[in-house]
């Protein structure tokens, strides 16, 4: 397992549509997302290697996403239980949010 002290980041990575979680030069994680046909963004998973897991990354992802969608204006859609988690528990300033039917609501 890679040390602690490797640098945390967050990038979007557009090709393979997900952000990326990346401890010093391994990708630790990501969360994925899919544009729709009414130009939101659904999010369907998030997932991190077994040997970074405890390390709080997949709040860190889904924080960053978050926050950078709000940036960027667009719709998410949350349906992965990590998203939908997030979303209910945090603000994010200026996030645009479109529940599914089939996740209840705050």
């Amino acid at each position: 397992m890679p040390a602690t002290e490797d640098e945390i980041t967050v990038r979007r990575n557009d090709d393979a549509g997900r952000y990326e979680v990346w401890v010093g030069d391994v990708l630790a994680g990501f969360t994925e997302f899919v544009p729709d046909a009414r130009g939101r963004l659904r999010f369907p998973h998030t997932e991190v290697d077994p040997a970074f897991r405890g390390r709080g990354l997949a709040q860190i992802v889904v924080a960053e996403a978050m926050a950078d969608e709000a940036r960027r204006g667009d719709t998410v859609v949350p349906l992965c239980p990590v998203v939908v988690k997030y979303v209910r528990e945090n603000d994010v300033p200026g996030l645009q949010v479109e529940w599914p039917s089939r996740v209840a609501t705050p």
